[in-house]
């Protein structure tokens, strides 16, 4: 079985916020997508071991952001290579705080959305969230990026905890 044959489904790269108070965080995602248009609802894949997975879970809320095409690699980095429980991960970017109290990324953000979780899976390493719509907005225009663009023009790399993470055989 060749797991780099899934490499062929289409994938977005977002952030994805949650938390409320002082605890907040963001991570990349590129599990999401639209589940039912009335009512708007989407679905979000998380690793179980990532701190927005326990702030999600806790809070039952999240947002996501839809990031741009040209968005730097640092930046991408900065919210999906480091944990949460370490570092702020929203000190210096711009964001601010949706209708459910979770951070919306504002930085090489083209659109965003945010929900209340309305149920959720368990699905291996993953919980995928099942969200209602709460608010969402366009804040650019331009093309937005896609995980083929990110891996192979970008040369951008797969965290362990993504779904769409392959081991590299040596």
């Amino acid at each position: 079985m060749n797991l780099r044959a899934l490499f062929y489904l289409s994938y977005g790269l977002y952030i994805v916020g949650s938390g409320k108070g002082e605890r907040l965080n963001g991570q990349v995602a590129n599990s999401v997508f639209q589940v039912t248009s009335v009512p708007a609802n989407f679905a979000v894949a998380i690793n179980k071991k990532n701190y927005s997975h326990e702030l999600i879970s806790t809070n039952q809320t999240l947002t996501v952001s839809v990031l741009s095409r040209d968005t730097p690699l640092p930046f991408i980095g900065a919210f999906g290579f480091k944990c949460g429980r370490d570092v702020d991960k929203l000190e210096g970017v711009d964001y601010k705080l949706g209708q459910t109290a979770a951070p919306i990324i504002l930085d090489n953000t083209l659109a965003y959305f945010e929900g209340n979780v309305i149920n959720q899976m368990e699905v291996g390493s993953h919980t995928l969230f099942i969200a209602q719509m709460v608010d969402s907005a366009i804040i650019n225009e331009g093309e937005p990026m896609i995980y083929a663009y990110y891996r192979d023009i970008k040369r951008g790399t797969t965290p362990e905890t993504a779904p769409s993470y392959v081991k590299e055989s040596r």
